[in-house]
């Protein structure tokens, strides 16, 4: 067993992003660790007249999850908090691995788009959005007009 300042194995850190610059300089997201680019996988699908999201959030509860609409943007946001103050009165920890921490993102959806007219559903770890498409707009038509 190695010690804890290794995390999972001793070269996990070292050559999993080998080339990737941005590890070297302290980003490191303590919710998830390394795995972090695997949260928050949306998949977007354009229905005859919606747009509909699917958000994975898995280990997280509804009351945990906040969608806000705000100057057009929709944003998705996910905090989790662990007690830390919890004792283990069947004895002490040797690892631990879950974290506190919060993660968002935010979708472009339009000037027009108002809160009342998305609707959201959890369940399963996943997030379903869906909201409708906006009518798309006239052109005024085309009148000629007699040049003198």
């Amino acid at each position: 067993m190695l010690p804890s300042i290794f995390g999972e194995n001793l070269f996990d850190d070292m050559w999993d992003d080998m080339f990737d610059t941005t590890s070297m300089f302290g980003r490191h997201n303590p919710l998830y660790g390394k795995h972090s680019k695997n949260l928050m996988k949306t998949d977007v699908r354009e229905t005859d007249h919606s747009y509909e999201l699917d958000v994975d959030l898995p280990g997280f509860k509804k009351d945990e999850i906040q969608i806000n609409l705000e100057n057009g943007y929709l944003t998705i946001s996910a905090a989790k908090g662990l007690d830390k103050d919890e004792k283990d009165k069947k004895g002490h920890y040797i690892r631990k691995e879950r974290y506190a921490g919060q993660c968002s993102r935010s979708f472009y959806v339009g000037d027009g788009m108002q809160s009342k007219d998305i609707n959201a559903k959890f369940e399963d770890g996943i997030l379903k959005i869906s909201m409708p498409k906006a009518a798309p707009k006239q052109l005024p038509q085309c009148n000629s007009i007699p040049i003198e």
